[in-house]
């Protein structure tokens, strides 16, 4: 008969492991998912209206610079190139993102060459901020005062919901400025998106006799899982301890679905930096498919705001007050046994989905040749040092 495990969750974390296992070890796995479709937040799905393919909980571009990753997943269903365009509303104009040379000359009313704008942004940078200790720091160090307000300061504080100075400046590293006319906002080698969409996917990836999913089954820890040898969690790790320490500062996102014919904002993604406007941006998905032809339209403004009890957990806050929270939770699952946790939610920190995949394959990895060795398995797919 083989081993019985258990993985909760039934997006990428959740999908690779049992793919993984079911390959190389002599096992049944069950995968059990709270929600009513596979994918967790990469869920694709055709519109109704406009048969548009929808990313449901917000865009996701595949990107990686790791070959063996993209090919992975190029082995369960095609990939289209795709560039990332990304605009942003600031004031009466539209400029273009990351910061390029265009967005630079465009907002400072100038023609600058490369160097010259280098030398331009560096004498606005405020230098005293030798050491930034957050994020406002960060951006303040390296862009000055202006362009920080212009494209981060509004935009930051609707997203996170807290002042940027709260925010560690590990965030912004995220954020590049270029002194070149190049507008990808991904820099990595290997983009693009599913033809078929994520949902498809990872169903493919699931598609093994040895691997049985369940759908609108939700997982307690007080739950009888005697019957199975481990389980693999990748939900929310303060959930799983019902919230004993108290709840994780994360955000969510809520959407409002609008309909227009033809085309409506001309490309895929504009942010709205601007604190008047209480959404973050708006995606319009038919530009995340430019290959196909559709006649009308869809498109979401998305607002960020506090998770609260019911909300789906987005993106990991990570304050100080977290960080303490989050070493209490993964101390007491450290006391647990034939138990792991992986994940973006289960580790609690920002993941893009190649990180996802390549983290949960490398845990694969491990579990196995442990297993082999008759040694008990990693409680975490990564170290944590707070």
């Amino acid at each position: 008969m083989g081993e019985r495990y258990l993985v909760i969750g039934c997006g990428f974390s959740g999908a690779v492991l049992a793919n993984q296992l079911a390959k190389s070890l002599d096992c049944n796995i069950e995968i059990w998912d709270e929600r009513n479709h596979i994918g967790g937040n990469c869920h694709t799905e055709r519109d109704d209206k406009t048969n548009i393919m929808v990313h449901r909980y917000g865009p996701h571009i595949f990107n990686t610079d790791r070959k063996e990753i993209w090919d992975f997943v190029n082995g369960f269903t095609q990939f289209f190139p795709y560039v990332h365009r990304v605009k942003a509303r600031s004031g009466d104009a539209i400029y273009s993102l990351p910061i390029n040379l265009h967005t630079i000359n465009q907002f400072f009313h100038k023609t600058f060459s490369p160097e010259e704008a280098k030398k331009y942004v560096d004498s606005l940078a405020l230098k005293k901020y030798l050491d930034p200790q957050n994020f406002e720091e960060q951006a303040l160090r390296f862009i000055g005062n202006d362009l920080y307000h212009a494209f981060f300061y509004g935009y930051t504080k609707k997203q996170w919901g807290c002042e940027p100075a709260e925010l560690p400046a590990s965030i912004l590293q995220r954020i590049p400025v270029r002194f070149t006319y190049d507008d990808n906002y991904h820099t990595n080698s290997f983009t693009g998106i599913p033809v078929e969409g994520y949902s498809v996917l990872i169903r493919k990836m699931i598609s093994h006799p040895r691997i049985n999913v369940f759908l609108n089954r939700s997982f307690s820890r007080h739950i009888d899982v005697s019957g199975y040898d481990h389980v693999f969690f990748t939900g929310a790790l303060d959930a799983y301890f019902d919230h004993a320490y108290g709840r994780l500062g994360y955000r969510t996102v809520t959407f409002e679905k609008e309909y227009a014919e033809s085309d409506y904002q001309g490309i895929a993604q504009v942010n709205y930096c601007d604190l008047d406007v209480a959404y973050t941006r708006i995606t319009e998905h038919k530009h995340f498919a430019p290959w196909e032809n559709h006649p009308k339209t869809v498109y979401f403004r998305e607002y960020s705001k506090e998770t609260m009890k019911g909300d789906t957990p987005y993106y990991p806050k990570r304050l100080t007050g977290d960080k303490a929270m989050l070493k209490l939770y993964r101390t007491g699952a450290e006391k647990l046994v034939k138990t792991s946790f992986l994940g973006r939610l289960a580790t609690y920190r920002y993941m893009d989905m190649h990180h996802v995949i390549g983290e949960a394959k490398d845990f694969a990895k491990t579990f196995v040749e442990l297993h082999m060795d008759g040694q008990p398995a990693p409680v975490f797919s990564n170290l944590e040092s707070y």
